[in-house]
């Protein structure tokens, strides 16, 4: 798990390689493991394969060309019906989205974390048609690999620890 989580990158360039249902449900579900205040589970999710919603999809952010060449996307939300603390609630989603991205990883497929799209929320919402109860977090683009990551470079502990007691 360890070496897992290092050797994790960001992939931008994917085959068109569909990806099938149960493989999907297997990320979310492991996306879905993570922790949450009260186990209040504040997550949704929306599966996006359709070439046309992805191409309408990557009209409403400047990294376009991943989501046109992804096998598929996940829209992840904060459901406010299940909502209790909105700074616990957007932690629980972080942690959600990088439970996903590491099981992508480890199932030897590629994705990346899509936050710019953030930039026209309210267009992406109303295009997958979603209920207002649901905010966009993020998108998740993913596939068969095209590319390998780059080289994981982290500043020293030195620089990020900033006191000892």
């Amino acid at each position: 798990m360890l070496k897992e989580i290092k050797n994790r990158r960001s992939i931008r360039r994917f085959d068109q390689t569909e990806i099938d249902d149960q493989t999907i449900n297997f990320i979310i579900e492991m996306g879905t493991w993570a922790p949450s205040g009260l186990n209040n589970q504040p997550w949704k999710f929306f599966v996006i394969r359709d070439r046309e919603l992805k191409n309408e999809l990557s009209m409403q952010t400047k990294y376009s060309q991943i989501i046109r060449e992804s096998a598929a996307c996940i829209a992840v939300f904060l459901d406010f019906s299940n909502s209790y603390d909105r700074t616990k609630d957007v932690q629980a989603i972080g942690a959600c989205i990088q439970n996903m991205l590491l099981t992508i990883h480890h199932l030897n497929l590629g994705g990346v974390w899509l936050g710019e799209i953030l930039n026209n929320r309210d267009s992406v919402e109303a295009l997958l048609k979603v209920p207002g109860n649901l905010e966009l977090m993020a998108l998740v683009a993913l596939g068969r690999p095209l590319e390998t990551g780059g080289k994981g470079i982290r500043k020293p502990l030195e620089q990020m620890i900033i006191g000892r007691k």
